[in-house]
């Protein structure tokens, strides 16, 4: 049962930001502190990807495991009310993901996912993630 009232819950879940995440900051000030220069949520691509990186036509997502259901990860959990709900809704963004992961690929951008559970270990991060912009 979940110790806070619909109300409260509501309002809880409302104030979860979806830009300018502590984990998409981590990301951003490692890629910058290693010389790239990057645009953030740029609204002409699909799925406004957090970080863009046009000299290296590469797009980053930064997913909370949460959201985006990062398999086999403890972050991504499923509460235990209303699971119908909350399948319906991790399908939906599994399934939005995908489509605008494809349209990127289509066009001839790099995709890259950031799992927010990464960020714990920068040094690994960081190394992953300059492999895959200049590789």
């Amino acid at each position: 049962m979940d110790r806070l009232s619909p109300a409260k819950r509501s309002w809880n879940m409302g104030r979860i930001k979806n830009k300018n995440t502590e984990p998409e900051v981590i990301v951003r000030r490692l890629l910058h502190n290693q010389g790239f220069r990057f645009r953030l949520h740029t609204k002409n691509l699909p799925g406004s990807p957090d970080i863009v990186l046009p000299k290296y036509k590469t797009v980053i997502f930064v997913h909370g495991c949460f959201w985006h259901r990062h398999s086999h990860c403890a972050d991504a959990t499923t509460p235990k009310t209303r699971t119908d709900f909350w399948e319906s809704k991790f399908l939906e963004n599994i399934n939005r993901d995908k489509k605008n992961h494809a349209a990127l690929l289509a066009t001839g951008w790099k995709v890259l996912i950031v799992w927010s559970c990464e960020v714990r270990n920068t040094s690994q991060l960081l190394m992953r993630l300059t492999e895959e912009i200049l590789g």
